[in-house]
């Protein structure tokens, strides 16, 4: 079975006001067996346009992922999140198929 992912991509405004969801959405994330992939660190863009940080999170299939979106606990982490920062998030299913020889 696939896996499932988030990659996000987002533009803190207010780091210290952040925290506050970084320290909820842990909660979330340790329900729904989140493992944190990317979390910021160095990025080069090599074409288009992003934001300043980008963050991949892997749950152990699709549905995981989208439950845990859907949760209670997201949904109190992202009400934290408002106004601290501008997020682009989307949630795909993973490819476990043939890979390139």
């Amino acid at each position: 079975m696939a896996k499932g992912y988030w990659i996000a991509h987002v533009d803190v405004r207010d780091v210290e006001g952040y925290k506050a969801y970084q320290a909820a959405n842990a909660i979330a994330f340790a329900k729904y067996g989140g493992r944190f992939l990317v979390r910021a660190g160095a990025a080069e863009l090599m074409e288009g346009a992003l934001r300043a940080r980008h963050v991949i999170i892997e749950f152990k299939d699709y549905a995981t992922a989208l439950a845990c979106y859907h949760s209670p606990e997201y949904v109190a982490a992202m009400q934290k999140r408002l106004g601290k920062g501008d997020i682009d998030l989307t949630i795909v299913e993973g490819y476990d198929g043939a890979q390139p020889a």
